[in-house]
């Protein structure tokens, strides 16, 4: 690992400061840095467009939280590219080296120290009239969601063809293991280990209150069709939104590329949760 991609959280000095930080150590140890151009500007040194760091690093260290990892992540998909996340403070579930711990985190990347976990993503296709006219992949979820408050939409959904149920709520959610704690979660959906073989389907405020969420083997192929005249958008790890017209058939499936994320310490997902989520507090 000698090119090291550093992408930071927009605007956040916190990142710049940081990453000022990093690059003498980098630059001193034989590695290159490769650094998201809003930093460099700010550090005064060279920088390249986000879009480019994927196609000339070896790893990627993210400053910021779980927001600025997931656009990472689809910048670097298909490439194999092991990604640290340092999180700048927050809610955060993916990136897991805390700011305290930043140098001794990056020592340990760069060293192959690190656990590698492989996270299952999703590929969402959008179907019209026969046509494929979309496709993108995620690690966290694809929402169908309106944007009219006070309307429910209608969503026909399938499970490798076979007819599931027409969800009529507020949107429908489907989300990896990576995903259910985030808007899953706050939808009422359970909390999955990371790592599983899986996928989970959540309706966001059904009409009809026995529609649960559903987990499902991650071989299955999940369609949803819109039937009525609604604004309705797709939403694709809550950062890629496409608006869909009534027949449109939205398609997802297990990508077959996965986010390989380093893991800078023995992982404990439980006290992750504990923390994050406040658990045995009063």
């Amino acid at each position: 690992m000698k090119r090291v991609g550093v992408i930071t959280k927009k605007d956040s000095s916190k990142a710049v400061e940081m990453v000022g930080e990093l690059l003498p150590w980098l630059r001193k140890h034989g590695y290159e840095p490769v650094v998201e151009d809003d930093a460099a500007r700010a550090l005064n040194t060279s920088g390249y467009r986000r879009s480019e760091i994927s196609a000339i690093s070896d790893v990627i260290i993210v400053f910021g939280g779980d927001g600025t990892l997931l656009s990472a992540t689809r910048l670097v998909e298909g490439r194999g590219i092991p990604i640290l996340g340092v999180n700048l403070g927050g809610l955060g579930f993916m990136a897991e080296a805390p700011m305290e711990e930043m140098r001794s985190a990056v020592e340990k990347a760069l060293t192959g120290r690190c656990s590698v976990e492989e996270r299952v993503m999703l590929t969402a296709c959008v179907h019209r009239k026969g046509e494929k006219i979309s496709q993108c992949s995620v690690l966290n979820d694809v929402v169908i969601n309106k944007s009219v408050p006070a309307r429910i939409i209608h969503i026909e959904t399938a499970v490798d063809g076979q007819h599931l149920t027409t969800f009529n709520a507020d949107g429908l959610i489907v989300s990896t293991p990576t995903g259910s704690t985030a808007y899953s979660l706050s939808a009422g959906g359970p909390i999955l280990y990371p790592t599983l073989g899986c996928l989970l389907l959540t309706p966001i405020c059904p009409h009809a209150l026995a529609n649960r969420p559903i987990v499902l083997p991650d071989s299955v192929t999940i369609t949803a069709a819109i039937t009525a005249d609604e604004d309705v958008f797709l939403t694709m790890d809550g950062q890629v939104s496409f608006s869909l017209h009534p027949g449109d058939m939205v398609e997802v499936v297990k990508s077959k590329h996965t986010t390989r994320l380093l893991i800078p310490h023995e992982r404990d997902y439980f006290r992750i949760l504990r923390t994050k989520l406040k658990w045995g507090e009063r």
